[in-house]
């Protein structure tokens, strides 16, 4: 069992957990995920890791309630127990593998939109403590459901943030934000960027544009998070990849976002998994037990 020793609501809905789990501390990196589950026979919930604590064996998840499960868990209080915590699964951030003094050199940004937020604050929070400070945007619709404002201004070079009604910031979404950051004259050769996919589909665009190499994470289209259900396929530089396994981080300019939308509204319904699999064949995969394969 794994005991939860800190529970804050971030905002509406938004809730943010430190739970006690030290071997997956010890070896969680930026860019990983966990899968958590309430109960015994609780469904899995993939999550990246917002920050860890090696040392008192920490791991911090942040989740938003969307449905029955999460909802579960955000009842869970102080001092209750998930029943598993399992990771760290999928792959680090590539930065994590390049030279310490080779990243100095370059002009990192991050964009982070809405609980995409929390996984952004590992990575910044990483390179901090390796001494590189990197950029960030952070969006959100409105003030109000900003997350994390001081942890990542604490982990950053410098902290832009835009929301799309002007309450704070930037009066705008995030590509505002970019655009208008570089009509400054503020240039990056490298750009991270994690939130809701049709915000990621357009800041790649935009990066695309300007010539900022670009990393995308599809954390937010896992559902089993080992590979076997197929939920998270998508095509990538049209090749078929997963997010689970092959990812979470790709090429955002490779990423066929259009597919990735559209097979995820089809996936959520039994007749949407059905036809998937007939048309996608072999690369569908299965073991998901809804598709009859």
């Amino acid at each position: 069992m794994f005991e939860i020793v800190k529970k804050e609501l971030l905002g509406p809905k938004v809730y943010r957990m430190d739970i006690v789990a030290p071997r997956v501390a010890r070896k969680a990196l930026p860019g990983q995920f966990l899968i958590v589950r309430v109960g015994e026979d609780g469904e899995r919930i993939p999550l990246t890791v917002c920050d860890d604590d090696k040392e008192n064996g920490i791991v911090t998840i942040v989740f938003q309630v969307v449905g029955a499960e999460t909802s579960k868990m955000s009842m869970l209080e102080e001092g209750d127990c998930f029943a598993d915590v399992v990771g760290p699964l999928g792959n680090p951030s590539d930065l994590v593998y390049e030279p310490i003094e080779e990243l100095k050199k370059k002009k990192i940004l991050f964009i982070a939109g809405g609980v995409g937020t929390a996984p952004v604050y590992h990575q910044l929070k990483w390179l901090h403590e390796h001494g590189v400070d990197a950029d960030c945007i952070q969006g959100a619709r409105t003030k109000d459901i900003l997350i994390l404002e001081k942890e990542m201004a604490e982990a950053c070079g410098n902290l832009y943030f835009a929301t799309d009604d002007g309450s704070f910031g930037i009066h705008g979404n995030v590509c505002v934000a970019l655009q208008q950051l570089w009509d400054e004259g503020k240039r990056y050769d490298h750009c991270v960027v994690i939130g809701p996919m049709i915000m990621m589909k357009f800041a790649c665009q935009l990066t695309k544009e300007l010539g900022i190499p670009t990393v995308a994470s599809m954390n937010t289209i896992m559902v089993d998070g080992t590979g076997m259900c197929g939920a998270c396929r998508l095509m990538v530089g049209g090749e078929v990849k997963f997010a689970c396994v092959d990812g979470p981080e790709f090429d955002g300019w490779k990423i066929d976002f259009d597919q990735a939308m559209q097979r995820s509204k089809l996936y959520k319904t039994e007749e949407g998994r059905l036809m998937l699999a007939l048309e996608e064949g072999d690369t569908h995969h299965g073991g998901c037990g809804n598709c009859g394969r």
